[in-house]
């Protein structure tokens, strides 16, 4: 069973900044693309950024240029940094691993901005 821990949410107000952090495995870290995504309640669940083994990054249009993804290989963590943060970013937040099908999920973490 492979296991991702996320951590980092919380309470944030409209323009502040958060940093979530996912642990996983290290046989799984060093050999996958790592993924976030989020999801509000009633929406589908949203791809944000993904990043190779090798620091490519790919992030979704409603997230570039706030958020940030990165990987740390010594700490098998991937961390998605969240700056400018709106009411709208409001959701759960999963890391996600093994792509393409994603067969690995974190338990996500909450995070809310109030306007």
């Amino acid at each position: 069973q492979v296991q991702l821990v996320e951590s980092g949410g919380g309470l944030v107000q409209a323009g502040g900044s958060l940093r979530l952090s996912c642990a996983a495995p290290g046989s799984i870290f060093s050999r996958n693309v790592m993924a976030w995504y989020r999801q509000a309640p009633g929406q589908r669940r949203e791809l944000l950024a993904t990043i190779t083994t090798v620091g490519s990054t790919n992030y979704a249009d409603s997230v570039k240029g706030r958020f940030t993804i990165s990987r740390d290989a010594a700490r098998n963590t991937v961390y998605l940094q969240m700056n400018t943060l709106k009411p709208e970013d409001t959701a759960t937040y999963y890391c996600a691993t093994d792509a393409p099908e994603w067969k690995y999920w974190g338990q996500g973490t909450q995070v809310t901005v109030s306007s």
